[in-house]
């Protein structure tokens, strides 16, 4: 079976896209088909990101709150699921340590 290879495009395409979608007048279908990307794609460039313009700097795509939120509670749960495997481990020597030997 083989796999399907998706296209990726660049930070300064994305930039250049989102800016297109702010500035023209165009529907976001008229522009995905100007571009040649595919449908819907830049809704999700849209949503998932945030154009940042530091000052005297260039513009920069950086993740957007809801793409950051996400990042941060994917962190937190992997971080409560070692915390709750140490645990149990501390559990289990505990039990192990405290039986009387007979």
């Amino acid at each position: 079976m083989t796999e399907k290879k998706y296209r990726t495009y660049p930070e300064a395409f994305k930039l250049e896209a989102l800016a297109l979608l702010k500035s023209s007048g165009k529907s976001t279908g008229q522009l995905e088909k100007d571009l040649g990307i595919t449908p819907g794609l830049l809704m999700k460039w849209r949503h998932r990101y945030q154009v940042v313009q530091p000052t005297a700097a260039p513009a920069k795509l950086e993740p957007s709150d809801l793409q950051a939120a996400k990042a941060e509670i994917h962190r937190l749960q992997r971080q409560l699921a070692e915390v709750t495997e140490e645990r149990e481990i501390l559990k289990k020597a505990v039990n192990i340590f405290s039986r009387t030997s007979s």
